[in-house]
């Protein structure tokens, strides 16, 4: 039978919370207000299944771009090409905050 190569194929260890860290997130983290140009951190939250962006943009920096709705529009470089991931406040974290 053919492997699954879905969208959380293999992110047993990244998209997984620890004991202490279960439940809802902080509300700091959603209450954050990005301003374009601001730096941050792509660090999916495995409990918000919307907006979450894919496995390989894990633990990259990106540039906020703008916004669409209650969503960010992040720019991450990715080898030597520029992509913008759309995703939720949940699944990031201002530079300072790591």
């Amino acid at each position: 039978m053919k492997k699954s190569k879905g969208y959380r194929s293999r992110t047993r260890s990244i998209l997984r919370k620890h004991p202490r860290e279960r439940g809802m997130a902080p509300l700091g983290r959603l209450l954050h207000e990005y301003s374009i140009n601001e730096r941050v951190l792509i660090k999916i939250d495995p409990s918000v299944h919307k907006g979450m962006p894919h496995k390989r943009y894990y633990g990259k920096i990106g540039v906020v771009k703008g916004f669409r709705g209650k969503a960010i529009i992040v720019s991450v470089k990715l080898g030597n090409k520029e992509k913008e991931i759309i995703t939720l406040k949940e699944h990031l974290r201002p530079i300072g905050e790591v």
